[in-house]
């Protein structure tokens, strides 16, 4: 129990509430960002993009390593929710669904999806994984949703049983019809 004063209260500023105040971050990110762009093409920005990642990379490395197989997509959610992206997972019967509810550098990637890419690039390399990355928040969605295809479903193998049949017949020749 608290002593005499005023009650403690705990406010969180929403992202509407954030935009109300003038902030110049993004836009000297941004400016940054195409400043590179310009003086070393796009290339220069998917190597910024990559250099950034290979910081959080880094970081989450040990972490991930030590966790279990199975619980290195729970891991790597934690790791994230740490750095703000405020991240969960979710398991499926094909594998496992990365959901980051927030992206500090949304309003940025939405120009350069170099940063969602190489972010990409890192979750394969960490977990050792085939990544889908389904949605982001940069490109307007709701939320970063990243699934992780169980290994045997991430790369079929082709057997001579297992190959499809065709369900129709393709034609081998084009008939052209008089005008």
């Amino acid at each position: 129990m608290r002593g005499r004063g005023r009650p403690a209260k705990v406010f969180v500023l929403t992202d509407s509430g954030r935009d109300a105040f003038v902030q110049a971050y993004d836009d000297l990110a941004a400016s940054a960002l195409r400043f590179l762009r310009e003086a070393g093409g796009p290339a220069a920005v998917s190597d910024f993009a990559r250099r950034r990642t290979a910081e959080l990379e880094e970081r989450y490395r040990d972490r991930v390593d030590s966790a279990a197989p199975e619980d290195r997509v729970a891991v790597l959610a934690e790791a994230l929710t740490g750095d703000g992206y405020a991240a969960s997972v979710s398991s499926a019967p094909i594998g496992d669904q990365l959901c980051q509810h927030h992206c500090p550098v949304a309003h940025v990637a939405a120009e350069f999806p170099q940063l969602c890419e190489a972010e990409t690039e890192v979750f394969a390399r960490l977990l050792g994984r085939h990544v889908q990355r389904l949605a982001t928040i940069a490109h307007g969605d709701g939320v970063c949703t990243t699934n992780f295809p169980q290994a045997d479903l991430a790369r079929p193998t082709a057997t001579p049983s297992s190959t499809p049949k065709p369900t129709h017949a393709v034609p081998t020749t084009i008939r052209r019809t008089p005008s």
